[in-house]
């Protein structure tokens, strides 16, 4: 209900704010720059640890319900380069408002910003109205933030109280572990990256983003901690016209553990059964992902779906994607964090390197 009027009020004020195209050119740069070395470091990440450690071989197919990959696989026919190019672009922006199709609000904001910040004076009062609206709509947020401690509660006990513990835990032991190596190094990279650009800060940081982290840890979803991740940057010492700029553009664009996970479970799903697939082709998977995992944010399982997408490119069985479907959320609590923590991270370095970190 939140995320749609915000990434429009906060996106449009934040392009105003930062004045001429050459500024928001410059910011953009930046931004997309840090965005696709991360995703494509958290990729190779994910690459080079279901490789070592090769959670797929040996997997018995036989007990894998299959009808219960009906649902993701058939909503890969969206994915390609074709209709990517084609998506980002909004019909009507209320109808991507409605279906909270986040790539496209960024978009349609990015040019209506744009527009705003070249009419200059005339167009303040339309950036002061958005400006006000804005913090109305994150004085909304502090009031659902204080059930959220009720709501992370009840997701987690919900799952434990539904799914057979001891059997996820023995049946996907060797996939969930490998999973946790690989994005607890994809964590110690993120952390050393942070103390290397932001230095002592980095622990001030942590500090403000803890509530965000947990909050994205148990509910599953790093878009539920926007508003909240954009206060906590703000108090961090970020202006707000970079986290306004930054965040919304992240949530489209840098979703590390996401990343992460995507080459991870595709090869897991080649392993599985007995798919041999060489550098050169996990290479060309690796940038196929990098294409179409932009925009995911907000779609349900969008992960999966991605997965079963690039799995039907290069003629891995789609109905693969029902061996991580039971061990998925478990999984997805981890890469929800991840995205929290690599947008956090993504938003103060680019504002230390403006200068407008108020510290």
């Amino acid at each position: 209900m939140i995320i749609s009027p915000l990434v429009f009020t906060t996106l449009v004020v934040g392009i105003a704010k930062l004045g001429d195209i050459k500024t928001v050119g410059r910011v953009g740069g930046k931004a997309l720059g840090w965005f696709f070395s991360a995703s494509f470091i958290s990729l190779l990440i994910g690459m080079f640890w279901v490789n070592l450690l090769k959670p797929g071989i040996g997997l018995n197919l036989l007990n894998v319900d299959l009808t219960s990959a009906a649902e993701v696989a058939g909503n890969t026919h969206n994915f390609s380069a074709q209709n990517f190019i084609e998506h980002i672009i909004p019909k009507s922006i209320f109808e991507a408002m409605a279906n909270n199709e986040i790539l496209q609000i960024v978009i349609f904001s990015i040019f209506f910003g744009l527009a705003a910040a070249s009419v200059g004076d005339y167009a303040k009062p339309v950036i002061n109205a958005l400006d006000k609206t804005s913090h109305i709509i994150l004085k909304m947020v502090n009031y659902v933030m204080k059930f959220a401690p009720l709501g992370v509660f009840g997701a987690i006990a919900g799952v434990f109280a539904i799914k057979d513990l001891n059997d996820l835990v023995i049946t996907y032991m060797k996939f969930f572990s490998s999973f946790l190596v690989g994005i607890s190094s994809l964590w110690v990279f993120l952390l050393v990256i942070g103390f290397v650009f932001l230095g002592k800060r980095m622990k001030i940081l942590l500090k403000h983003i803890v509530s965000p982290l947990i909050i994205a840890f148990g509910t599953t979803s790093s878009e539920a901690v926007f508003p909240k991740l954009t206060e906590e940057l703000e108090r961090f010492g970020i202006k707000d016209k970079i986290v306004s700029f930054m965040l919304p553009l992240g949530y489209s664009f840098n979703l590390d553990g996401s990343m992460m996970y995507m080459t991870f479970a595709s090869i897991f799903i080649a392993q599985a059964y007995g798919i041999h697939m060489d550098i050169g082709t996990q290479m060309t998977m690796l940038l196929v992902l990098m294409l179409t995992s932009k925009g995911i944010a907000g779609v349900p399982r969008a992960s999966l779906v991605v997965v079963a997408a690039t799995c039907g490119m290069f003629k891995i069985p789609i109905e693969g994607i029902a061996l991580i479907l039971p061990i998925d959320h478990f999984c997805d609590m981890f890469r929800s964090a991840t995205n929290v923590l690599g947008n956090a991270l993504a938003t103060s370095v680019v504002g230390k390197w403006e200068g407008e970190d108020k510290n």
